[in-house]
């Protein structure tokens, strides 16, 4: 599986393909301190910077599974919430990638405040959109403790597939039939990729909103990182059960 990064962050949609054994292939980020990260831990992947700049076609065809966790400073409840009226609001520049480099699959991320803004108008057009393009959407409010991280963390996955490219077991609808247990390798020199949360340390998130402990051991640059990342255990669930329906 070939694997495109939208708003890549610190990469935990590219390490949660390379547990699975997929190549991301190119990444885009527009954060200089996140490029970094990236460009030290996936130097093979091709990197790109602004997104609005960012032309797909040159991917068309050669993508199998594009992911993004676009930014959700327009939707969090921690934020004025603006939702498509904030110059943060890129799910636009998003879908016309997708638009341009037509996976197989797209698996997007964002905070559980996405569904609930405007009365939920927003997240309809997000899927209604999709749909247009001619994917099969399903979307699921997974939260990080699913996958026995030590805290919370609601977020909402958008699952999509594009109906007749043939995959093997059924459709989007069925990655809500992950497995239950998730088992990343465990360390790989440049990742810390746990298998029990509890293997390392935790500390306290210094938020005035939550506080909530985040998982993160101490070495993560958090001024720099936090916010910046998905949690890679959660999407490894769900690049799994795509594996298992295009292959299983």
């Amino acid at each position: 599986m070939k694997h495109l990064g939208l708003f890549e962050g610190i990469g935990g949609f590219s390490l949660a393909a390379r547990w699975m054994g997929w190549e991301t292939v190119a990444w885009v980020e527009i954060d200089p301190f996140c490029q970094k990260v990236l460009l030290k831990n996936f130097p093979d992947a091709k990197g790109h910077g602004d997104i609005r700049e960012f032309d797909g076609n040159a991917y068309k065809g050669k993508i199998d599974i594009l992911t993004g966790g676009f930014p959700c400073q327009p939707f969090s409840e921690a934020g004025k919430r603006k939702g498509d009226s904030d110059s943060r609001y890129l799910w636009d520049s998003m879908l016309q990638t997708i638009n341009q480099v037509k996976p197989t699959w797209v698996v997007a991320e964002n905070v559980f405040g996405l569904t609930t803004i405007e009365r939920g108008l927003v997240f309809a057009k997000i899927e209604t959109d999709m749909e247009n393009e001619g994917y099969e959407v399903q979307s699921f409010i997974i939260p990080s403790c699913s996958v026995n991280a030590p805290h919370k963390r609601d977020r909402v996955w958008i699952i999509a597939y594009a109906k007749g490219m043939g995959c093997k077991n059924g459709d989007a609808e069925n990655i809500g039939k992950a497995s239950n247990k998730i088992n990343p390798p465990k360390n790989e020199g440049v990742f810390y990729t746990p298998k029990e949360w509890g293997d390392f340390e935790t500390v306290s998130v210094a938020s005035q909103f939550f506080g909530n402990d985040d998982g993160l051991p101490n070495r993560v640059d958090r001024n720099m990182s936090l916010g910046n990342a998905i949690v890679p255990q959660v999407a490894y669930r769900i690049f799994e059960t795509i594996n298992a329906l295009n292959f299983g």
